[in-house]
């Protein structure tokens, strides 16, 4: 593959739309449509080379026994999915203070403390350059409605168990379908 130009196609609030231009190894030109939350982007290095665009938050309840969970309607695919609460990180904020105020903002915990941060990784590579970071860690307080108007989301604590029955009858999102289904196996080899 030989990066041939990109060229921006249509930029809207939060995300721009673009066309890459290649070659392939066959010497043909094709065009692939990809969408970023980035507005500018110009050249090749532009593509990878840029911050991070959100944080994804994997909270346990204290007890470690627990995995927090937001059923949120989502209108790209029609319907109700479960899902980690995540967010875009504002500027100059650090991914721990957006993390804190996602966390909030979605579901009225307070995140108690970060035990781990799973490095920078693309959201949906088959057509978007958006990154984000994982925080891994523990939250608590009282669930409340999102702040937001515009998110539907019920956020809630689940079992090992229930997750499990969750993930056989429940459309879930990528990242926390394979995250749950892990955390939430039996302590057993992989077959």
């Amino acid at each position: 593959m030989q990066f041939k130009g990109i060229e921006k196609r249509l930029e809207s609030k939060y995300i721009t739309r673009y066309d890459i231009t290649y070659e392939t190894e066959d010497h043909k030109e094709k065009v692939y449509e990809m969408i970023s939350r980035d507005k500018n982007i110009e050249t090749f290095e532009q593509l990878h080379s840029r911050p991070v665009d959100a944080v994804v938050l994997i909270m346990h309840d204290e007890s470690g026994n627990r995995i927090l969970l937001n059923r949120e309607f989502r209108l790209a695919v029609g319907e109700a999915v479960y899902n980690f609460p995540a967010g875009l990180i504002e500027p100059g904020e650090t991914p721990e203070e957006s993390g804190k105020r996602e966390l909030k903002e979605e579901t009225g915990l307070d995140l108690l403390k970060v035990t781990d941060v799973i490095r920078e990784s693309y959201s949906a590579i088959g057509f978007s350059n958006e990154k984000n970071v994982c925080l891994v860690g523990v939250a608590a307080g009282t669930f409340a409605p999102s702040d937001s108007a515009v998110e539907e989301i019920e956020a809630a604590w689940y079992t090992k168990e229930e997750v499990r029955q969750l993930l056989a009858s429940q459309p879930f999102a990528a990242r926390s379908q394979a995250y749950c289904y892990m955390w939430s196996r039996p302590s057993q080899k992989l077959e």
